[in-house]
């Protein structure tokens, strides 16, 4: 199939109408086709850019452990104090206190 082309090819402008040569004319984005001083370029925020979502869960996770390791001296009279030191002297003193119960 043949096109016409050459000095005497005349198209119409789709947005005004106007008459342009051939070579004059040029394809929208939209699929319009207009003159060279009517066409427009696509806007760049018609196509706005994909962003992906934030990552927020961490795969295989494990709950923190809780670091309670304190420096403290061991004590015992078994095996002649090989852990620490002798135990000779301890003492320990408790109190509960009083209840009172009352009916009104």
């Amino acid at each position: 199939m043949a096109f016409a082309s050459g000095k005497y090819a005349y198209r119409i402008s789709d947005r005004s109408g106007f008459r342009y040569r051939l070579k004059d004319t040029r394809k929208e984005w939209n699929g319009s086709i207009v003159g060279k001083d009517e066409y427009e370029e696509k806007h760049p925020q018609l196509e706005p850019i994909r962003t992906r979502p934030d990552p927020e869960a961490i795969r295989d996770a494990r709950p923190d452990v809780k670091d309670d390791n304190k420096k403290f001296i061991v004590y015992t009279n078994t095996g002649l104090g090989n852990i620490g030191s002798l135990l000779t002297t301890f003492s320990a003193t408790a109190s509960v206190g009083t209840v009172t119960v009352s009916t009104s």
